[in-house]
């Protein structure tokens, strides 16, 4: 069964690396959201899988934990897993407090541990 997954706030470079190496690896079909605002329209219309946040949005450089923070919010959402996509461990931690679990960076879409947190997800 095809999964879906809610990648937010990647430029279209970054999105297309990243949708990629999960279409790659997964049975998944990829959807692109701007910020918080398209982003739960998404989530609160269909079934999603997982969604990935951008540590800084491409459409205005705002915190991407924001969005982490509104999906956990909503009660009716708030049980979709989120990854915040970022090199940074400290912004993971800050992401996790949110109740995001942990993600992974753009340097490491090949790495090992990027592929075992998306399969614990994904299958």
């Amino acid at each position: 069964m095809t999964k879906t997954v809610v990648d937010c706030g990647n430029c279209s470079p970054d999105f297309n690396s990243i949708s990629s190496m999960l279409k790659s690896s997964y049975s998944v079909q990829v959807l692109q959201t701007n910020g918080a605002e398209d982003t739960l329209k998404v989530l609160r219309s269909q079934r999603v899988d997982l969604v990935t946040v951008n540590r800084k949005l491409d459409q205005d450089y705002s915190d991407g934990i924001e969005v982490i923070r509104q999906i956990k919010a909503d009660s009716e959402i708030a049980s979709i897993p989120v990854m915040l996509v970022t090199n940074h461990a400290e912004h993971q931690e800050a992401a996790i407090a949110e109740g995001a679990i942990y993600g992974f960076g753009k340097l490491a879409l090949q790495a090992p541990e990027t592929h075992q947190r998306l399969k614990e997800v994904l299958g």
